[in-house]
């Protein structure tokens, strides 16, 4: 945050000083810092894409203003008219956030004597702000934000850790499960869809960050990586509500009872350690940047999936055994099993892989069609007459 502030205090200033340079001091050219400080945005990608829509909505509010001072001049109703016409045309030339600025410079052109003057000063500061604001995050590239998303994803597998891990020592420590202590488990599943909007808002910010970044390689890999990680966490955060839905309901039918023979409660409270090792092993392979580092989280990852499917086998060997002597609630043993299966698949290593590998197939194919042009070209210096399969361009 300090760093951020200090780059856009410097931009506006720089931004100033050009402004004063180019334009006479009075007025005070104020708009051209103004804009710096809209344009330095967090990222580069967020700099690129601001400082085009902020040059947009000033060009579009100050034809308006030229048009409605050429005819009408202004009055009260001509005024209305011009900020009602201005916000249209803010809409139609798709400015995004930047609309109201549209009528804004509508407005401060419409109301000044030599409004051909004005119009242009107002064009030539905006330009210089965003002229400014561009170079100097291309000059200095702001921070790559992939740590902090990385951060957000691991905390959200460690949260998903804990829950599984409390649910195997309640089923093992407690025995008898009270449906209120179930219900605790539940609501504390459910506030996971918190915890995923705010992973998924760091993220988007990481993903900016990435795109059109000097200092990154392969940043179309990493918001892959980062983005489908993120989907399979959230199916398996989905799926751990349901399975903890499972245990509130066994623990409705059996008040009186333990949830599960002794037997069952130890393998449970066992592939439920497994499968919260899994979890966390799987957030560390996917915000993991070192090689060396994610070949070890896969094999973390690999070790855990496996220990867990074992485990998971002798469970339903004894949950087999424990409905055919008392078939009651049998649906709800197959539910929690069918859940289990579901997570370890979501995490499964080769899932992943094929997933990877389709994100970036369509990726390529969304290019090709988009850019056929560029594709060929990049075919033709491959030395094939295909376009590439894999996207070889950062977007």
């Amino acid at each position: 945050m300090a760093a951020q502030t200090l780059r856009s205090t410097v931009a506006a200033v720089i931004s100033y000083v050009v402004a004063l340079m180019v334009l006479p001091p009075q007025p005070a050219p104020l708009t051209a810092p103004l804009t710096a400080l809209l344009v330095v945005q967090v990222t580069l990608y967020a700099t690129l894409t601001t400082g085009i829509r902020r040059v947009n909505s000033v060009i579009a509010g100050v034809v308006v203003a030229i048009v409605f001072s050429s005819l009408v001049g202004l009055t009260w109703w001509s005024l209305g008219l011009t900020i009602f016409a201005a916000l249209i045309v803010g809409h139609l030339v798709r400015v995004s956030e930047f609309v109201p600025e549209v009528a804004i410079s509508a407005m401060l052109v419409l109301g000044v004597t030599q409004v051909g003057s004005a119009a242009w000063h107002r064009i030539l500061e905006t330009l210089i702000g965003a002229g400014v604001g561009m170079l100097f995050n291309l000059l200095l590239a702001p921070p790559v934000w992939v740590q902090p998303a990385g951060a957000s994803i691991d905390g959200m597998a460690s949260d998903m850790g804990r829950i599984l891990r409390a649910m195997g020592d309640d089923v093992a420590g407690l025995g008898h499960v009270p449906v209120a202590h179930a219900a605790a488990r539940l609501h504390e599943a459910r506030r996971l869809d918190h915890a995923i909007v705010e992973v998924d808002a760091s993220l988007r910010q990481a993903e900016e960050s990435l795109r059109f970044n000097p200092r990154v390689r392969d940043g179309l890999l990493a918001r892959i990586v980062l983005r489908t990680g993120l989907d399979t966490l959230e199916i398996c955060a989905v799926v751990l509500r349901v399975l903890s839905r499972t245990m509130t309901d066994l623990a409705k039918h059996r008040t009186d009872e333990n949830l599960f023979p002794p037997d069952v409660a130890g393998q449970l409270r066992e592939l439920f350690g497994h499968m919260a090792r899994a979890v966390e092993s799987f957030a560390a392979l996917i915000t993991t940047q070192v090689a060396a580092s994610a070949e070890e989280a896969e094999d973390r990852l690999a070790e855990a999936l496996a220990d867990g499917r074992a485990a998971r086998d002798r469970v339903a060997d004894l949950l087999l055994e424990d409905v055919q002597e008392h078939p009651r609630q049998w649906q709800l043993h197959g539910a929690l099993l069918a859940e289990v299966d579901r997570i370890l698949d979501e995490l499964d290593v080769d899932k992943r892989t094929e997933r990877l590998t389709q994100e970036l197939d369509r990726r390529a194919a969304e290019l090709n069609e988009r850019y056929p042009r560029l594709a060929a070209l990049a075919a033709r210096l491959r030395g094939t007459g295909n376009a590439p399969t894999r996207p070889s361009v950062e977007t």
